[in-house]
């Protein structure tokens, strides 16, 4: 029994110092996905309570991880472990039943897992949770002494400064799909043989004797029937089998009008500077002198330099009368825009569609870095 304890201890303590580390070293992602949550479950009133739900959880996580897997005060921890999985493990359950969002987020964007696959892993760590909580007393840490405490001070320590730097910058690790080296355009494809979502359709006739509408499927819906029957409209379509997705499926730049002028960047293999900018209504004007000195350099180089934002209307020409920004301005969705770069604004350097740089606000180069940045990939 004892070594059933203990691997449960330590399974339980490594899931959620990893489930911690990921998420804490990317607030700003975490944020995101609990305001995708809260305006899911039509509780977007309590949106502030998302910025301090990204860096407590997280951090509760991985504490309680650590008191787990150390053996540090190992009826709080264990206690604490225990109401964690009270509260998420019955949430988990009716995002699996209801899906209000496809990614529970648990993992941040280091592991995805699905709904269903959350709630099963909640489970066993409720088991786990549960079984240590009750035979804490038989727990034998593996480091006895003072130096239990030392360590999980000198860890928290280690934790906290990435969390401050991925803060401060874009996340120490990137786990998106829009990290440095990555070319955008391959990764929007589809590999040859890849299988598709299949949906499943349904169609509504209407019966022209009886009146009735009555709803058909794809093997079974009267089409050649006209005689009795009357389209009348597509039902809902049914998701039956995930296919594959491409790492990047939803990027797209598009002009005011609302043409899409994607593939015009990826084809140019000279140096092309996105300065992306999910929402200048928050975005930071703390560089925009050295990013309008960046637009001019690129202009007269002969680069492409333009900003990518989902902000229109007159919130786009306030940050103009703001901002008198150098570049022009192309549209794209909020949200994908927050995964590209974490900084409101970042910016990327790419070449022929492959990311060779990519920049939070506090990190933009200057114009001489710029220079022999672009300098030494062109030779």
């Amino acid at each position: 029994m004892k070594q059933t304890i203990t691997v449960s201890r330590w399974i339980f303590g490594v899931v959620f110092i990893f489930s911690g580390f990921v998420k804490g070293i990317d607030p700003w992602g975490f944020e995101y996905k609990l305001l995708d949550y809260l305006h899911a479950m039509g509780l977007g009133r309590l949106d502030f309570l998302a910025t301090f739900g990204s860096y407590f959880l997280p951090f509760a996580e991985f504490i309680i991880g650590v008191g787990m897997l150390l053996c540090v005060r190992i009826r709080l921890a264990s206690l604490l472990g225990l109401l964690f999985m009270a509260f998420f493990t019955p949430l988990t359950l009716y995002v699996a039943l209801k899906n209000p969002v496809t990614d529970c987020g648990c993992f941040g964007d280091a592991l995805v897992i699905t709904n269903w696959q959350t709630f099963f892993k909640n489970i066993l760590l409720s088991a786990m949770a549960i079984l240590v909580f009750l035979r804490r007393a038989e727990t034998v840490p593996a480091i006895l002494g003072k130096w239990r405490y030392y360590r999980t001070g000198i860890v928290t320590t280690v934790y906290l400064t990435f969390v401050i730097w991925s803060v401060r910058h874009d996340p120490i690790i990137d786990f998106r799909p829009f990290k440095v080296g990555v070319n955008i355009p391959q990764s929007m494809k589809m590999p040859a043989g890849a299988q598709s979502d299949v949906y499943s359709n349904s169609f509504l006739y209407r019966n022209k004797q009886t009146n009735e509408i009555k709803k058909f499927t794809d093997t079974d819906y009267p089409w050649k029937d006209t005689l009795n029957w009357k389209f009348e409209s597509m039902g809902e379509s049914v998701l039956v089998k995930k296919g594959y997705t491409p790492p990047i499926h939803d990027f797209q730049i598009k002009t005011a009008p609302g043409d899409d002028v994607t593939g015009f960047f990826f084809s140019d293999d000279k140096p092309t500077f996105f300065l992306v900018a999910a929402n200048l209504t928050n975005s930071s004007l703390k560089k925009q002198g050295q990013i309008n000195g960046l637009a001019v350099w690129a202009r007269f180089a002969g680069y492409k330099f333009v900003c990518l934002t989902s902000t229109t209307g007159q919130r786009l020409e306030d940050f103009k009368h703001l901002a008198h920004p150098t570049y022009e301005f192309l549209f794209g969705d909020e949200v994908t825009l927050k995964t590209v770069v974490r900084g409101n604004p970042g910016l990327l350097y790419l070449r022929s569609g492959t990311i060779l740089g990519k920049w939070h606000y506090n990190d933009i180069p200057t114009v001489e870095e710029m220079t022999r940045l672009v300098s030494n990939v062109i030779k």
